[in-house]
């Protein structure tokens, strides 16, 4: 029986940014049409892209008021695209990148795809950045770095903790999976001297939830990257991107666990800098297109394996 050919939408991101040119090679790139899969194109029409789901022409001005346009579209193209997924007509979305600052200026108050997503979708989620090298998830993501002392809470570790388990197992096929917790201070506070967080909080709620650690995060993505651990919870967004990115920059896939459809991204932004310029490489939202395709064919297999009343003994 010939496998159904995984549904996928996926979004054309700010049309200022690099999205619509990355989407354009994307779709052509051999690896892509290789995986078989149908691929619904959403975002505006006259943006350099055939679309599926036509949000409307996109006509720069290059006045200001492009930004919020630019931003309006992208946040309608993750809209219509979520709720076509959470409909069951596609299997999951890949999104290329969009401005937070434009989003906002276009009337959607989040400060990412992550947070947008929970919120249509009625569900926490947790972002992971994720490479053939190196897995981190972020307990907290895009809030100042003084707001994050009162914002890592015990019930946000957990949240991460118990998404993170169920997305090794689930998406990713690990059936142990073995998850640090990096720490918030350096040196993990040292006993104290820099900080009681990791004594007083980050160590308990590592036990409750199996986790190792909490360790400094100057050696814990060290021993990630020697295959010690198959994830790392980091505690705020720069120190966990950091790792991802210098590990792995252009080859990294953003994926948002606890959804009820996949979701994958690339590792970068709408480079507005070289927008319309041709050089923008499509690599990273390749690797986010192969690997929504291969969650996809998880989450089937799972969902067959779950149908199949087990054979009575005898």
């Amino acid at each position: 029986m010939t496998a159904t050919p995984a549904r996928l939408g996926i979004t054309l991101g700010d049309p200022r940014g690099i999205g619509p040119e990355i989407v354009s090679k994307a779709l052509r790139d051999p690896r892509v049409g290789a995986l078989g899969a149908f691929w619904q194109v959403i975002g505006p029409s006259e943006a350099g892209v055939p679309v599926s789901v036509d949000l409307g022409p996109w006509r720069p001005s290059g006045h200001a008021a492009d930004e919020a346009t630019g931003g309006r579209f992208a946040g309608q193209a993750v809209e219509r695209a979520a709720r076509l997924a959470l409909e069951g007509q596609l299997d999951g979305i890949v999104t290329a990148p969009l401005d937070k600052a434009a989003l906002q200026a276009g009337g959607y108050d989040y400060p990412g795809h992550t947070e947008m997503l929970a919120a249509l979708a009625g569900v926490p989620t947790t972002m992971m950045l994720a490479s053939d090298r190196l897995r981190v998830v972020l307990a907290t993501t895009h809030i100042a770095l003084r707001e994050v002392p009162a914002a890592l809470t015990a019930d946000v570790i957990r949240q991460a903790a118990v998404t993170t388990l169920a997305g090794l197992r689930d998406d990713f096929g690990i059936a142990e999976p073995r998850i640090a917790l990096c720490a918030l201070n350096p040196h993990a506070g040292d006993h104290g001297r820099f900080g009681q967080e990791d004594d007083v909080l980050l160590t308990p709620v590592a036990r409750e939830c199996g986790l190792s650690g909490p360790f400094p995060a100057d050696t814990v993505f060290v021993r990630a990257l020697r295959g010690e651990f198959d994830a790392v919870i980091a505690p705020y967004h720069d120190v966990g991107m950091t790792a991802i990115k210098v590990a792995s920059f252009g080859s990294a896939v953003n994926v948002t666990l606890g959804l009820p459809f996949v979701r994958t991204s690339p590792d970068h932004g709408t480079a507005l800098d070289i927008a319309g310029r041709g050089v923008a490489s499509a690599e990273s939202l390749v690797r986010a297109m192969m690997m929504a395709v291969e969650l996809v064919g998880r989450r089937r297999a799972r969902a067959e394996h779950q149908a199949v009343p087990p054979t009575a003994p005898g």
